[in-house]
């Protein structure tokens, strides 16, 4: 009988993967789940981010959780790492299954290497993400944050950076960076505000009510610019002062994808100097944000704790995704040719 190792964490639970990966067990499949252990989220965010910036090599497995690899034909994680010496020691292994879409945590070349499957899980973010992504586009335009934060500092303002009278969605063209599965959400959502809709994307082809533009024209026309391109050495700081300065001086930008899409000091300097009028930012350089960090002096942005992702339907559904994936795509095709 195959066995899987299932590696839960801090956001997603013993009880989480056992529930999600159910559709495994029907399939004949013994799930065994261990956990990552970590003192409190924040220990998890530092490995996460270490994994993101230097690889799957960069955090090692305790050996507790090594114990016994060399058993497992599947290992499924989230952000656990997979490297050489993981995919070494586990012997049988013929496939890995990664709780998201993003798979810096995994040694994908060295395991295709050796015969073994890669599987992410596309699209599970993409509620939460495009949701909040919204979201910060309303607050920022709207000055709902720094509005609450005077009011409880005992100050009844209504002059923000945008000026005395905020503007609506309904009159702003909003311009999303990237049009896969979030910023097709996120149009999905602003298009009933009535706002008009561009899109930069260079690997959409399909069809849709909204207008396909380039880089340069999306920055020149947008008055809300949103990033929901994938981070790769091709997009690194795909947003940079030639762009701050092409845009309208009422731009106001969103990234809650990854920070590296937009060159952060560049931003920083486009917002003191005001050559747009703010931005609302939900991922950094340097997590958690350290306490001289430009932003924190900076009125004309919002700024969040990496959080867009974080929720119970994001995290409890991404098994249950994964698992689907699994027995209709993986699954038959592995037990033909086996």
């Amino acid at each position: 009988m195959a066995k899987c190792l299932a590696i839960a964490d801090l956001f997603i639970d013993q009880e989480m993967m056992e529930n999600g990966l159910a559709l495994l067990e029907e399939k004949g499949i013994t799930v065994e789940v261990k956990n990552w252990q970590h003192e409190d989220l924040e220990a998890l965010q530092k490995d996460n981010i270490t994994l993101e910036k230097q690889g799957s090599e960069a955090v090692d497995l305790s050996e507790e959780l090594l114990a016994g690899i060399e058993e497992y034909d599947y290992i499924i994680t989230q952000f656990a790492p997979i490297g050489k010496k993981v995919i070494d020691r586990a012997k049988n292994l013929k496939f890995i299954g990664v709780l998201r879409a993003g798979i810096e945590n995994v040694n994908r070349s060295y395991a295709e290497e050796k015969g073994i499957t890669v599987f992410n899980t596309p699209g599970r973010s993409e509620t939460s993400v495009s949701e909040y992504a919204v979201g910060l586009m309303l607050s920022e335009i709207r000055n709902i944050a720094r509005a609450d934060r005077k009011l409880r500092n005992g100050e009844w303002e209504k002059y923000y950076p945008n000026g005395v009278l905020a503007p609506e969605l309904k009159e702003s063209v909003v311009g999303l960076v990237g049009y896969g599965a979030i910023g097709q959400k996120v149009a999905n959502l602003v298009r009933p505000f009535g706002g008009k809709i561009i899109f930069f994307d260079d690997y959409f082809t399909g069809e849709t009510p909204d207008t396909q533009v380039s880089l340069e024209e999306l920055v020149r026309q947008a008055d809300i610019i949103s990033m929901h391109y994938r981070l790769t050495p091709e997009t690194k700081n795909m947003l940079n002062k030639e762009h701050f300065k092409k845009m309208k001086s009422n731009a106001v930008v969103i990234n809650s994808a990854r920070s590296g899409l937009i060159n952060e000091q560049d931003l920083i300097e486009a917002l003191q100097t005001k050559e747009i009028t703010g931005a609302a930012v939900d991922v950094f350089e340097q997590e958690p944000l350290p306490a001289d960090h430009p932003y924190l002096t900076l009125e004309n942005v919002t700024i969040t704790p990496h959080i867009a992702g974080s929720t119970i339907g994001n995290f409890a559904n991404s098994p249950k995704i994964l698992a689907a994936r699994m027995v209709n795509e993986y699954l038959p095709t592995s037990m033909s040719t086996n």
